[in-house]
């Protein structure tokens, strides 16, 4: 799959905050037959599945509305793939990066939202 270069960018300011916040990267853009996950990182007993989604700096919508329902339900599915194939064992959470970057593709803010919803 290839990424666009704001998509990429978004998860290396990701990844950079997840390691200045103490998780663990197990692995990034995981891919099943179910969908993919951006980033899987652990922290405190508990696997975090999380989204990306980079925009520019003047966007009117938060990214975190493009994780709907249905992406919700593959990140789901595609949870359960990772910790059935690996053998993981624990809580299980699904947080969203929001990534808003200027025209050079330079960071000016990132929200993290952890257990932005829940597990069904």
């Amino acid at each position: 799959m290839i990424k666009n270069k704001a998509g990429v960018w978004g998860e290396i300011y990701t990844a950079r905050y997840l390691r200045d916040n103490k998780y663990e990267i197990l692995t990034t853009n995981y891919i099943c037959s179910f969908g993919e996950t951006d980033i899987i990182a652990q922290k405190g007993g508990k696997l975090h599945f999380i989204e990306v989604k980079a925009r520019d700096e003047d966007t009117l919508s938060r990214p975190a509305n493009a994780v709907d329902e249905n992406k919700q339900t593959r990140l789901r599915l595609t949870a359960n793939h990772f910790m059935t194939v690996f053998g993981k064992e624990c809580v299980s959470v699904f947080d969203v990066s929001e990534v808003y970057l200027d025209a050079d593709y330079k960071l000016v803010k990132l929200n993290y939202i952890p257990d932005a919803f829940e597990e069904s």
